[in-house]
């Protein structure tokens, strides 16, 4: 797709032009070419060039262009030294292998665009995309696979609002590929029903653990490898009735941290045990209520920030970058830049390399605590 739009200009292709070039110059080198060396037999370059940057009509009509340019200019100089058939052939055969090879590229090409279409479409159903001020929040998320030709994993964060308060799931589903992706998926389904009807944040919370045993349970029935697997997660709720408060539920995961042109802390609330874990300590998960002021900003993040690496092997200190570039510029607390900062400052810190998907995801409560219409549902 890149290649397509490098080489169109005002809509237009400009893909034929440099094997046309190219057939020109050697055409005219020929010309000027005398004795047994003649330039005319590297025309078979131009179906290769045009295989890789045309389309397969247009290799085809280069591949026969090609091979009349051979016969006329091999012929028109009957006192010269001639190719003669020998070339001809190789002319004609480069033509059809070209054109065959341009065939294989389209159709490939056409079969990864088919492929990123269904992993966009994957990605948007995992990730759905977050309206601005969605439940009276302003949000700024980040997501980036370990792999580069992937485009979702078992990272997974939203945003439901309802009639019982804005609630924000964030997380992280323990290995990659396929299984992680639907674990994912399976939490947010239960997320966005249950943080809407669901009045006690506990109960959601108990909802999520019920589903991915659920999940764990349908995997190992159908004789996977992965039916060991859970999930770290933090779960948030802004009430309605303290514009000031967050209610915290912790899976195992980093808890979040307040960003704000104060400094940055930790808002503390328990350990908790991973999304799927129940067994090893029977019993209901329990909220807690922290204060947040208004200009902060809750700063969520998985491990492939917390465990990034540098060259010597040093983790990313996140509160210590973050609370030091707020300190040099209050703005940053602004959910959008700090998205911003950490994901840079995470690829700078792993030279580019992420050993973890990653996720950052920042998030406060709009100024007023208004949401735009239809950001706030009420049943």
């Amino acid at each position: 797709m890149r290649r397509q739009e490098l080489l169109r200009v005002r809509g237009r292709s400009v893909a034929w032009v440099p094997p046309l070039l190219l057939l020109v110059a050697i055409a005219v080198a020929d010309y000027h070419t005398i004795g047994e060396f003649r330039m005319i037999s590297w025309i078979v370059l131009v179906p290769g060039i045009a295989a890789a940057i045309c389309g397969v009509w247009g290799t085809a009509l280069f591949a026969v262009l090609s091979l009349v340019t051979y016969v006329v200019a091999d012929s028109a100089w009957p006192h010269e030294y001639r190719a003669g058939r020998a070339d001809f052939v190789l002319v004609a055969l480069g033509g059809i292998l070209a054109t065959l090879a341009c065939v294989i590229r389209v159709r490939d090409e056409r079969r990864a665009l088919h492929m990123g279409d269904v992993t966009d479409t994957i990605r948007r159903t995992v990730l759905r995309p977050l309206p601005p001020g969605w439940g009276g929040l302003d949000h700024a998320g980040v997501y980036l696979t370990a792999d580069a030709h992937a485009r979702v994993g078992g990272d997974f964060y939203d945003i439901q609002p309802g009639p019982h308060g804005t609630r924000v799931l964030v997380g992280d589903v323990q290995g990659k590929g396929l299984g992680a992706v639907e674990a994912a998926a399976a939490l947010l389904g239960t997320f966005r029903e249950a943080a809407y009807h669901e009045a006690d944040l506990a109960t959601v919370a108990e909802r999520l653990e019920t589903r991915m045993i659920r999940h764990r349970g349908h995997t190992s029935a159908l004789g996977r490898s992965d039916g060991d697997r859970f999930a770290t997660a933090v779960l948030l709720a802004f009430p309605d009735d303290d514009q000031e408060a967050v209610d915290v539920v912790l899976f195992g995961h980093e808890p979040p941290l307040a960003v704000g042109p104060g400094g940055v802390r930790t808002l503390s609330a328990g350990a908790g045990l991973p999304l799927g874990c129940r067994d090893l300590a029977p019993g209901p998960p329990h909220a807690r209520r922290c204060r947040v002021a208004g200009d902060e900003t809750l700063l969520l993040v998985t491990d492939g920030v917390t465990e990034a690496r540098d060259a010597d092997g040093a983790f990313y200190p996140l509160a210590d970058e973050v609370a030091r570039v707020v300190a040099e510029d209050p703005g940053t607390a602004e959910p959008a830049r700090l998205a911003a900062f950490v994901r840079d400052g995470t690829l700078r810190h792993g030279s580019g390399h992420l050993a973890d998907d990653t996720t950052v995801f920042a998030v406060r409560r709009r100024p007023g605590g208004e949401a735009p219409e239809g950001g706030r549902l009420r049943s």
